[in-house]
């Protein structure tokens, strides 16, 4: 559990490791990117860090190794009870972190999806953070920093996890012996999430993909009904509509490489004979328009928009 794992987030890295080095660790952060970036992995390494006896994070002393087995008894983790995380939860850990740690120079608390915190929750972590114990660090990881109370996040050092770049995801599935082709396509996937990349499997999803883009054809204005069904199911849940959106930018990006003439290119290769269909229905230009409007969704939904109404608006956008 160090630093050495964390990929991609070389500033974040820097900022915590000056910290730890110049004794001016603050008593509370906010970790704030997309799921699957490093964020929780990177709260794990600061806090072995903290915690370990020889220095950072060296993985051998009896503090690493109950980190890595994720029992430090220092160590205490908050995270969505159901819809929120409820105020019970908060006043819990309060009792814990005014205690003295029981190995460790101090206690350490985790608060995963810390935008789900219910008012009540919100309020409560926020005296904490007010008037914060002597002997505590609190991390706070969101991928929705528009989720956070502003008070909360005023008492919080703010870090900023980036997307992971596609190669870099790449490599780290094919070191973690991903076959290439597979590696390249969940990579492509992903939008920059490795846990996204992951998830995605070997296999990858050719029937769903193949679906999304037989849709993408269909789309038409003139029969709005199929429109709307499309939007409902494609946005059940704002995670849901960000991978749809990352498929499909994924997906256009290879028909403008085949109306490009770059077809060597394609990362969906599965799907060729589809991308091929799509590449002569539509034009270079159009497709590069169809783009921009899914950009555009995509950062409307991080800007916390409705998922439904986002995928309604460009469903219509993309509709012939």
């Amino acid at each position: 559990m160090s630093f050495s794992r964390i990929l991609g987030q070389d500033t974040a890295v820097d900022v915590l490791r000056r910290a730890l080095r110049t004794g001016k660790l603050a008593h509370a952060y906010l970790f704030e990117g997309i799921e699957g970036c490093g964020k929780r992995t990177t709260a794990l390494a600061l806090v072995a860090a903290a915690f370990c006896s020889h220095g950072e994070g060296c993985g051998s002393c009896p503090s690493c190794r109950k980190m890595a087995s994720g029992q430090h008894p220092d160590l205490h983790s908050v995270g969505p009870d159901g819809a929120f995380i409820k105020i019970d939860q908060i006043r819990d850990l309060q009792r814990e972190l005014v205690l003295r740690p029981v190995e460790a120079p101090l206690k350490a608390c985790v608060i995963e999806e810390a935008d789900r915190l219910n008012p009540a929750a919100a309020n409560a972590l926020l005296k904490t953070l007010e008037e914060p114990p002597g002997n505590a660090l609190m991390i706070l990881l969101t991928s929705r920093l528009a989720g956070i109370l502003p008070t909360v996040r005023s008492r919080c050092q703010l870090l900023r996890f980036g997307e992971l770049p596609e190669r870099t995801i790449e490599d780290e599935l094919l070191r973690r012996g991903t076959a290439p082709a597979a590696a390249r396509l969940a990579a492509s996937l992903a939008g920059g999430s490795l846990g996204r990349a992951l998830e995605l499997g070997e296999q990858g999803d050719t029937a769903g993909r193949g679906e999304l883009l037989k849709r993408l054809a269909t789309l038409s204005l003139a029969s709005i009904t199929p429109l709307f069904e499309a939007a409902e199911e494609l946005s059940a849940d704002r995670e849901t509509a960000v991978g749809t959106l990352d498929e499909l930018t994924s997906l256009l990006r290879d028909v403008m490489l085949i109306q490009g003439g770059g077809g060597t290119g394609v990362v969906n290769r599965d799907l060729l004979p589809l991308l091929e269909q799509e590449a002569v229905r539509t034009t270079l230009e159009q497709s590069g328009e169809r783009i921009a409007r899914i950009m555009e969704a995509r950062q409307a939904l991080g800007r916390n928009a409705n998922p439904r109404l986002t995928l309604d608006v460009l469903l219509m956008r993309l509709a012939r």
